[in-house]
């Protein structure tokens, strides 16, 4: 195949050797997603964006990685147009601009894209680079878990059971939530989930629930949570969480 085939070439592939060629070492894998995007494909420019922000099989390049986004955005990949979004809201190769990462996410949003609906609305929940709207997020949260059963906006839906926003405070459904982003895979649903186990005196099984948190999260909310326990001299002290 040459370095930039047509996507007529592509498609000409039978079934067996595209998985091949996608099951390869990294930097196999990220070549043909390449020579895929290179030929127009809206799908294979989305993936290598963010082959490139996680620095998979290829060199981490921020910059890049926008540039596929936009390609494949053009073209109305929904994910691609959230991923602007994403770009925007944390800096990855453009300059933070929240009120255009809300633009990106609202355009996805409105395709029916249950994470950007999860994106805009964790903006309109804490007023950032738009005015706060907080029934606005919890019937996007809503919008996405009807959708998909999406977990990170069910623990945002905890948060505001728990914080009393929109709807009255309601510990208990709060930590059904909790509970159920924590089995669907968020790590900060875990970590509240283990928090309400905690507030009902069952330590140990608050403790396993703590370790998927920290083994799954990222390094800041690492960080925070190793804070948390640290202020936590009860939990240390009794031996049932150590760090």
């Amino acid at each position: 195949m040459s370095a930039d085939p047509s996507l007529d070439a592509l498609d000409a592939l039978p079934a067996d050797e595209i998985a091949r060629r996608l099951s390869g070492p990294p930097h196999q894998r990220a070549a043909f997603v390449l020579a895929a995007a290179k030929a127009g494909l809206s799908e294979a420019q989305a993936i290598y964006g963010q082959m490139l922000l996680d620095g998979d099989g290829v060199l981490k390049d921020e910059q890049a990685a926008v540039g596929w986004f936009w390609k494949a955005a053009n073209q109305g990949h929904v994910m691609a147009i959230n991923m602007i979004g994403r770009c925007y809201d944390l800096g990855w190769g453009v300059a933070v601009d929240k009120a255009r990462a809300a633009e990106w996410y609202r355009a996805a949003a409105d395709r029916g894209l249950d994470w950007a609906m999860y994106n805009l609305g964790t903006l309109l929940a804490l007023g950032h680079g738009v005015a706060e709207d907080r029934p606005a997020a919890l019937a996007l949260f809503r919008k996405a878990v009807d959708l998909t059963g999406n977990p990170k906006a069910i623990n945002f839906i905890g948060s505001f059971h728990e914080d009393g926003w929109v709807v009255e405070r309601d510990m208990a459904e709060a930590a059904r939530c909790y509970a159920q982003a924590a089995e669907g895979g968020d790590f900060r649903g875990m970590f509240n989930h283990a928090r309400m186990l905690i507030d009902a005196g069952r330590l140990e099984d608050a403790k396993p629930w703590i370790d998927r948190a920290i083994e799954a999260g990222n390094p800041r909310f690492r960080a925070q949570v190793q804070q948390w326990l640290q202020a936590q001299p009860t939990l240390m002290a009794s031996g049932s969480i150590e760090r």
